[in-house]
């Protein structure tokens, strides 16, 4: 049985992977459309690595301490 911790953990890592992709989707469609907003396009990709960093983090922490 998985840990409530563990399960809000996969929840939220669902949740900003589905943002994640969805961000890069905008993002494609928005650079594949002229003209487009190159300030507005910066935002979303900042977004899109910090969501990124949390995914890695959320990751992390779901994953067992190896001993190498």
């Amino acid at each position: 049985m998985i840990e409530p911790n563990q399960k809000e953990l996969r929840e939220k890592l669902s949740e900003l992977q589905l943002q994640h992709r969805d961000l890069d989707a905008t993002i494609t469609y928005l650079t594949e459309t002229a003209p487009f907003d190159q300030l507005h396009l910066q935002r979303l990709k900042k977004r899109k690595l910090l969501i990124k960093d949390e995914i890695s983090w959320l990751e992390n922490q779901l994953l067992p301490d190896i001993i190498a």
